[in-house]
Formats: structure tokens, sequence, C-alpha cells
């Protein structure tokens, strides 16, 4: 297995170099290739097999992946837009809302299906089973662009029984292991020697786009926002909670500058989370608070405020990441500036720590407050990538002394020497002071405070840290 995955990647970076395609760099208009089947057949670990890392959650259970996920690959060295869709389901236990859900996500598939440059239709060895047939089926009419792979083959094992789909009149069976990496390579060759790769260019260095996580419970409107923002359908929306699990992402842009929305699962207490696919789910969205540059936390209007924001908030505030209250499905709420007045009482009563963080009302369904909403978050991005040079706060703070003096007393004795800017995204500073553990709390929320309202960084998180120094900023410059 270890000689396999070696002579992969150096086919990989043989690939890569004969391609002209650059993986450092960015490419537009990218061909579609959409990764389709029934449910549990290997698609997600095929995607991740594609992309070299874990994007799709992978689990034993059936229809782990609803919403699409989606990514730039490169295959074969050439770089393509993959899509991993939901499993096609044709058992249904009427009535329920699984059964709601499982229509939500074959048609959502077929809607990927009909944009694909080229489908992947990933079988498994073994029986040919109804949703095969009934799937192969709805594929008649895009045929010309289908390529079939029986996974689940390692060792040749169950490929006897897998000649068995050319029943169906594929021209060609590709047998591959998703999970062992076996031929692999051969699959790649046939995908890109079935795309056109013409009208491929390389994007424009622009400035990263500002990635954006919507983050709450369940249920509280999350992928209908997501959807409004990007213009798309991209997320399914259903009032059954847990309908997202993987995060969906989604591109748009907003007054010149492009914006990444990371549409994640709802988290809930622990004692709620029954599934595996749902502990993933929400390991997943909080996952995303280290990679986002902005925080929509979305609190529904019509229940009001719970615990679990406090954590949600919580972790986002210990990762130093811009947050917004959006209080959505505000169109279901009374009008009026009393009504949203004292909603915003409740919200600072709850985070009386953080009455910094703006606070947006919206109704993601009817599009009310996706201005102000997007205004926000671009005043927040710009405030936590904002960089202070060390001239200028110092001489801040020089102010800030002479007009509050640090406490003295004989056991509380300290001088503070001088502060630098540490980081960006999130926001922290260091200020070095002689015996720093001595430093009052009270003293160090005033510096925080001076920081934050001086400085330009008034609606976001604030990190600073207290070293110990004997060197004056001046003497150190010399």
């Amino acid at each position: 297995m270890e000689n396999e995955d070696n002579i992969s990647q150096a086919q990989e970076a043989a690939a890569l170099t004969d391609s002209g395609f650059d993986p450092s760099k960015t490419y537009v208009n990218l061909p579609l290739v959409v990764l389709a089947g029934r449910p549990n057949v290997g698609k997600s670990t095929l995607f991740n097999r594609f992309m070299k890392k874990r994007i799709a959650i992978v689990d034993p259970t059936p229809g782990v992946t609803r919403d699409p996920v989606e990514a730039t690959a490169f295959i074969a060295g050439k770089p393509v837009h993959l899509m991993d869709t939901g499993g096609y389901k044709l058992t249904r236990d009427v009535g329920t809302m699984e059964a709601v859900m499982d229509d939500l996500v074959v048609e959502k598939t077929i809607q990927m299906i009909k944009k694909a440059d080229l489908i992947l239709l990933l079988l498994e060895a073994g029986e040919v089973t109804p949703e095969d047939e009934e799937f192969i089926q709805q594929l008649r009419p895009y045929w010309n662009k289908v390529i079939a792979a029986v996974n689940k083959t390692e060792g040749g094992r169950n490929e006897s029984d897998a000649w068995n789909y050319m029943q169906f009149g594929f021209n060609e069976l590709l047998f591959i292991s998703a999970e062992h990496g076996d031929r692999i390579p051969e699959l790649s060759e046939k995908i890109v020697s079935r795309l056109d790769f013409s009208n491929v260019k390389e994007g424009q260095e622009e400035e990263p786009p500002i990635r954006i996580a919507i983050l709450g419970k369940p249920n509280t409107g999350k992928s209908t926002l997501s959807n409004r923002l990007t213009h798309s359908e991209a997320s399914i929306v259903s009032d059954y909670a847990g309908t997202t699990r993987d995060v969906v992402e989604g591109s748009f842009r907003y007054n010149g500058r492009d914006c990444l929305l990371l549409d994640t699962a709802g988290i809930r207490r622990k004692s709620k989370v029954k599934e595996n696919v749902e502990y993933y789910s929400v390991n997943r969205a909080i996952k995303t608070l280290d990679d986002c540059d902005v925080v929509f936390l979305m609190i529904d209007a019509q229940e009001g405020l719970a615990e679990q924001d406090k954590k949600i908030c919580a972790l986002a505030y210990e990762r130093g990441r811009p947050i917004i209250f959006v209080l959505n499905k505000w169109d279901t709420q009374e009008k009026g500036r009393t009504a949203a007045r004292k909603a915003e009482e409740n919200i600072r009563i709850m985070f009386g720590q953080m009455n910094w963080a703006p606070i947006v009302e919206t109704s993601a369904l009817n599009g009310d407050g996706m201005k102000n909403l997007m205004d926000t978050a671009l005043e927040l991005y710009s405030q936590v990538t904002r960089k202070v040079e060390t001239a200028a706060l110092n001489a801040a703070l020089k102010d800030w002394l002479f007009k509050y003096p640090p406490p003295a007393s004989k056991t509380m004795h300290f001088k503070i020497r001088y502060m630098t800017q540490t980081s960006v995204n999130p926001v922290s500073f260091v200020i070095f002071a002689t015996r720093p553990d001595t430093v009052p709390l009270t003293y160090i929320t005033f510096l925080k405070n001076r920081i934050r309202e001086d400085l330009g960084f008034d609606k976001i998180p604030v990190q600073l840290e207290l070293k110990a120094s004997r060197q004056k900023w001046e003497d150190r410059e010399r």
C-alpha cells in the first residue's frame, strides 16, 4: 500500500509538471465534475481522496451528505470544480421528516447533475440495487457526460459481480477503491480526458475573500440566509432541525469585495446530539471558527436567546473572532424602535461582556436587513485586519497614562513601559511593564477599552497580554 501511494504521488507530481497548471495559483472558468450515486457507495471518501484532505464528512450511516459540498481539486494535474452530492435514495418512510429530507436531497442532486460538465457515477461492487437502476434511468438524458466507476473493489474484491453493471449499456467500467487509492490515477486520467480546459484562465491576484461563518442553534435560518446572500440554493432549507451536516461554502461579491460564506450545522446541546454524524457536523461547525474572519451568530427572534447561544459566543470570543448578533425572523415580531430596543437589551443582558458586538435585525426569508448586515460585516473585517504602527501606539499609551495614571501603593507598584500590536485577525496587543503580575484587572480593562475606542477597534474583541520589561520604549529603539 505504501509503494502504491508513493507511485501515485510521483505520477501526480509528473502530471502537475506536464499540465502547465500551478496549484498555488487561482483559476477561473473551471469545468464542473459532480460525484453522484446512491447513499453509502463512497462518494465522500472519493471526494476527500481527490481533495487530499477530509472536507466531506465520511460515516457508514447512509445519507450523511445532504447539501452539495464543493471545492477546487487538482485531478491529474488539472484544476476542476469538484462537487459531492447527496445519495439518491429510493426507499422512503412515508410521512416522516426524514422522507421529506430525502426528497429535497434527490431534487438538489438532479439540479447539480443538469449543470455538470461531467458526472462521475459511483457504484458499489456487489448486488445491483433498485436504487442503482432507478438512478441510472434518471441519468439517461445526460448519458454523454457520464463516467461509471465501481467502488470498493480493492485487491480485485467482488469484481466478478461488478461486471453486472454492464447490462445498463456502459461502454466502460472503472474498478476503483476510494478508500485504498486503487486505480485512482487511471480514473483521474479518464476524468480530465473528457473535459475541456481551453476556457480555464489564471485568476487575478486579488485580496482574499472575507470568510463569514454562520453559526447558531438548529433551525434559526442559517441556510436561508446563506442562500439569500449567495443568490443560490446551495444549502437545503427545511424546518427539520439538523438539515445541514457538512459545512456548505458559497461565494458572492458585495461592494467590490469577494465573500465566502460558510453555512454550518446547527450546534445543539450535547444531550441532544444523538448521531455520530451530528457529532462530526458540530465539530466541523466549531472548527470553522478557526478559519473564518467574521461570525454571524443567528438568533431566532421568535424563540429568543438560549444558553447554547452563550456557548457559541464564548467559543468565537476565545478565538478573537468579530461577532454580529443576527436577530433573524424579525418580520414575525412587533414592529417599531421600542421592540427593537427591548430585543437588543435582552441580548446585552445575556452577553454583558460583549456590549461592543453589533446587533442586526433581519428576515433572511424576505431579504430584510441584508444591506445593513453586510455593511456591518465589512466594517468588522476592516477592524480585525487593522494594524497600528508601534510609534502611534506608544504615543496613545503615553496620553492614556497621563490622563489616568496607574494606581500605586506599597504592595502594588509598577510602571507601564511600552506597547506593541502582535497580530491582526485576531487583534492582539502586548504591553510591557515592570511587575506585570501586580497590574490590577480594572486597569487592564481600562487599557483594553482605550485601545478599542481610541484606535478604531470598537466593534471587535481585543486580546491584551502583559509581559515583564525594565526597558523603556525609547531605550529599546536606540
